[in-house]
């Protein structure tokens, strides 16, 4: 009978199983993206995130079922209904942007429209109509369009509840949320 406090006992092929450990070498690096997650890891909700990266000039049509993060240049539309588009610190996006939630930090020119929300950072840019149920602009942003509100489940066109917060004006809009 196999005796676990004696020594050298049954020890050869059991010994060795036990004291490996249950997950590759990475559990280092696991641990720290608990405490820590990078911005790709914070979307593993909702799936990957992509990234346009400072260097790339994108012209043309971005569509797909990823949210994506900007930090490069580009222009034409964006079409990720469903999930998030980031436009970074170094973006320059002149699109018409559709997506189930927009952060600027960088700088738009174009409507956007939002499922969910709109996120206007203190150092982001938007000069466009926004169509959102929500939205959130920091102080110092700026801000230069429309601003159309729309209740969840809402079929009302564009246009018909339409508020234009800053049509004439050449300079921000301080706005309290």
């Amino acid at each position: 009978m196999w005796k676990p406090n004696q020594p050298g006992t049954g020890g050869g092929s059991l010994s060795p199983e036990p004291a490996r450990p249950a997950t590759p070498a990475a559990p280092n690096f696991d641990a720290g993206t608990r405490l820590a997650p990078p911005p790709a890891a914070q979307n593993a909700a909702s799936g990957e995130q992509a990234t346009i990266g400072k260097s790339l000039v994108i012209k043309g049509e971005v569509s797909g079922s990823e949210s994506l993060y900007i930090d490069g240049k580009v222009e034409g539309s964006i079409s990720l209904p469903g999930n998030r588009v980031t436009v970074g610190r170094n973006g320059q996006v002149a699109a018409n942007v559709t997506a189930r939630e927009i952060v600027v930090l960088g700088k738009v020119r174009g409507n956007v429209t939002a499922s969910d929300r709109v996120d206007i950072r203190s150092e982001g840019s938007l000069t466009g109509d926004v169509t959102a149920q929500r939205i959130s602009i920091e102080d110092g942003a700026f801000f230069k369009g429309g601003i159309d509100i729309r209740k969840p489940g809402s079929n009302e066109k564009p246009g018909e509840s339409k508020v234009n917060t800053n049509a004439n004006a050449e300079r921000p809009v301080p706005v309290q949320v």
